[in-house]
């Protein structure tokens, strides 16, 4: 597993907040993996993110599968493959080795119920042209809000594949490792375990029960993620969060060339700036060292690129939100 732009710190290092979110992720999940080492600059997104995904994804007492099943489903319609084969692998683990491999191959559940789950959640990419809304509880929801984000911080800031050479990929390598790992991900966790972690009065968003965890996480992740727009300029922000609008999750044919063209009158101080978080809402593989180099010349810190690209990731996964039938929560 390599980063494609910086290399942070070993875990072994860690102090403060981003310490005890490392120990939670320790305790409750598979330890702090590369996702959630990429976000460490920036502690306050990394405790937000790993909020959300532990109390949507691993807490409550909705049905694991189909979360990690919303979890896959999701990052296939985002072309986020280090996240396919991370859920692909823990569906091995809880037991679902014919369902993880039909969402391995990209084909349909044979249940009914989870063929549903996969065609909800794959319609939440462009939820304006899919009239999409969610009938499902907050679990299930925050788990598609969650790998909305986190698909995109991965595409853009890591590469695609978990062991060399794409080994993940193979049946028998996840069988494996879903065995490994099938004890932890069986095991139920109480839900608000997290919550201490986030800033304190943060409360969930209108539309979702006043005291649901997941909402609130979700506010807090919303809240520290798009604290990254005040790197730009008015204009630059105006144009990602409308471009994020019209556009409406169409992946572009050709990104590079779809980026450039969007930034022509924004401030030449921000084109870059605007560039990456753009694609980092639209195609964040496409995030290109030479983006990076310029972006470096005014902002050397690798906090500012994680604050950027979380700009960006977030400003897709708002748009997602807002389309929520609140009368569900």
């Amino acid at each position: 597993m390599t980063y494609r732009f910086f290399t942070p710190a070993r875990a072994s290092t860690a102090t403060g907040l981003t310490a005890e979110v490392y120990r939670q992720l320790s305790d409750d999940f598979l330890g702090p993996l590369p996702t959630f080492q990429a976000l460490s600059a920036v502690p306050e997104v990394l405790a937000a993110t790993w909020a959300l995904m532990r109390e949507a994804l691993l807490a409550g007492a909705a049905s694991r599968v189909d979360r990690e099943l919303v979890a896959a489903a999701v990052s296939r319609v985002n072309r986020c493959q280090f996240c396919v084969d991370a859920h692909v692998m823990l569906l091995h683990a809880l037991g679902e080795p014919k369902l993880a491999e039909a969402v391995a191959r990209g084909g349909t559940p044979p249940e009914p119920r989870h063929a549903e789950l996969v065609v909800w959640a794959q319609a939440s990419r462009s939820p304006a042209a899919a009239d999409w809304a969610s009938p499902y509880r907050p679990e299930i929801t925050g788990t598609l809000l969650a790998f909305h984000f986190i698909n995109r911080i991965v595409s853009a800031l890591l590469d695609p594949d978990l062991l060399p050479g794409g080994l993940q990929r193979s049946p028998l390598v996840r069988s494996v490792g879903g065995r490994l790992y099938a004890k932890t991900a069986r095991e139920s966790k109480e839900p608000g375990r997290s919550l201490p972690l986030l800033p304190a009065g943060t409360t969930a968003p209108p539309g979702w029960a006043g005291d649901s965890p997941v909402g609130v996480a979700y506010a807090s992740l919303r809240d520290a993620a798009a604290q990254g727009g005040e790197l730009l300029g008015d204009v630059a922000r105006q144009t990602v969060t409308a471009t994020v609008s019209w556009e409406d999750g169409r992946f572009p044919a050709r990104p590079a060339d779809w980026a450039v063209d969007l930034v022509r009158d924004v401030p030449g101080r921000d084109r870059v700036g605007t560039r990456i978080a753009l694609l980092a809402a639209f195609a964040p593989s496409a995030v290109s060292v030479g983006d990076v180099a310029l972006w470096r010349l005014s902002h050397p810190a690798d906090a500012d690129l994680v604050r950027l690209v979380a700009y960006g990731a977030i400003t897709a996964t708002e748009h997602v939100a807002r389309a929520l039938a609140p009368a569900h929560f």
